[in-house]
């Protein structure tokens, strides 16, 4: 598998678009799913998934290999997902009128996720992304505190109401 990998990373650094896409078909899981996490839509995550693939396929001739692809592309989503999330969170400062997205909105999208899944999805937006990057991505809250734009002890409060939040939650259920 991995030297499967390796093969498709080298015939796509030469420009070999059958070897990107089977690139595209092996990780888009991977990435779909941190941006369906951090941005909390499914519609932006599709769109966050495309954009992170053209980045991705702009990219590829500087990929030296230093790291695995699968790393190498991680890092690239999750910067990717966390740009989206902070320019979706400087909008929604500039148009209070955007409101959360309601529960049922969030429950209708997620009815095929397990609770815990759909239980993240409800969660206020920075609260969803401090608990994404920490628990599920394993990054430290210093470097959430970075990629963010918060101070660091914002992140481990938020990172606490989140827990606190999932747990009354999916005891509800």
């Amino acid at each position: 598998m991995a030297m499967e990998i390796a093969q498709a990373v080298a015939a796509a650094k030469e420009g070999d678009k059958k070897a990107f896409y089977q690139l595209y078909q092996q990780f888009v899981g991977r990435v779909y799913a941190i941006c369906w996490r951090l941005l909390g839509n499914k519609q932006k995550a599709e769109d966050a998934s495309q954009e992170i693939f053209i980045k991705v396929w702009q990219q590829l001739p500087a990929f030296r290999g230093d790291s695995s692809f699968g790393t190498w592309l991680h890092t690239i989503a999750t910067r990717t997902a966390i740009d989206l999330w902070r320019q979706e969170k400087h909008l929604r400062l500039i148009d209070s009128s955007d409101e959360q997205p309601e529960l049922a909105d969030v429950a209708t999208e997620c009815s095929s996720a397990a609770p815990l899944e759909q239980a993240i999805q409800r969660l206020p937006a920075q609260a969803r992304a401090v608990f994404v990057l920490f628990a599920l991505e394993g990054y430290q809250h210093q470097e959430i505190a970075t990629m963010l734009g918060i101070a660091e002890g914002t992140s481990k409060a938020q990172y606490f109401r989140a827990r606190q939040l999932l747990q009354e939650w999916l005891a509800d259920e």
